[in-house]
């Protein structure tokens, strides 16, 4: 059994804590709003008002705060109360640059450090499911591999560059605000048709659009842009898009900014192109590609 500091009890930080204690874990928790953390001795956990107590004989200490700032925050209140052989894990979703300042801020102090950002929701974080990446030295992961597997459903090690997982779980965010963004187009084009949002979703039961990632997203990653949907077709679909749902009144947001951005592209002459020459900047010789 562990001696665990928790910093951090919103949502997903609670039932991770709660998790832990229902294996059998010794977790002190601390929050900006005691009440949160009070709540959680419910599940067995020891909520402390003082930050630095928190960490008192802890072996491992994880924090799940807000930002890089609120991380920077804590460290300067306890970095120097942290003993040498506890090993700390940093949940947060966080910036790559400031990553690397930490990452080095601990190891000039002789602490061992891994990020380690999900991709979970908060019954994942209770059942063990989700996704969590680490980024750290591999003595590090090491060290916590274990421990950190019995909290996810999938663990990855991403390797020991320090900034790798803060941008990664960056792009994966950014990849559900595109599908959120996509399904409320979806829904507004199928909507100016007549068609509820429910009926709507029903293609997605047939049609399943994640392959285009993995088709696409291969082909901006090595410059493949041989076409297999050419962008002049696409664009004339992104027509017929807009004035489906301007006939029925409806509102697209992202659609607009994607068909400006194949207006540029065929006017650069790419109009022959695969669709995912919308991913040229991505390519691995992105100016041969333009030129």
């Amino acid at each position: 059994m562990a001696n665990i500091a928790w910093y951090g009890t919103g949502l997903m930080g609670s039932g991770f804590v709660e998790a832990l204690c229902k294996r059998g874990e010794s977790v002190t928790v601390w929050n900006r709003t005691f009440a949160k953390a009070e709540a959680l001795e419910t599940f067995g956990a020891r909520a402390n008002e003082d930050p630095r107590e928190a960490l008192r004989g802890a072996q491992r200490i994880h924090f799940m705060l807000n930002d890089d700032a609120s991380v920077d925050a804590m460290l300067d209140t306890i970095l120097d109360a942290i003993e040498p052989e506890t090993i700390v894990i940093d949940h947060t979703t966080v910036a790559p640059h400031p990553t690397i300042a930490r990452f080095a801020r601990m190891r000039d102090r002789g602490i061992a450090f891994v990020h380690a950002p999900v991709f979970m929701g908060p019954a994942a974080t209770r059942d063990g499911a989700g996704m969590m990446m680490v980024a750290g030295s591999q003595t590090a992961y090491d060290r916590v591999r274990a421990d950190l597997e019995k909290m996810t459903g999938h663990l990855w090690y991403v390797g020991e560059q320090s900034e790798k997982a803060a941008a990664l779980k960056l792009a994966g965010n950014e990849m559900l605000f595109f599908i959120a963004a996509g399904l409320a187009d979806a829904f507004a084009t199928a909507g100016g048709a007549g068609l509820s949002a429910r009926e709507t979703l029903e293609l997605f039961e047939h049609f399943k659009p994640t392959a285009a990632i993995e088709l696409r997203g291969k082909m901006m990653a090595d410059g493949d842009f041989a076409p297999r949907f050419e962008l002049t077709m696409a664009r004339k679909d992104a027509r017929l898009m807009t004035e489906t749902a301007a006939a029925g009144n409806k509102t697209l947001h992202a659609l607009p900014a994607i068909v400006a951005r194949m207006d540029s592209l065929i006017a650069a002459g790419h109009g022959n192109d695969d669709l995912a020459i919308l991913g040229i900047d991505t390519a691995p010789d992105a100016a041969a590609v333009k030129a």
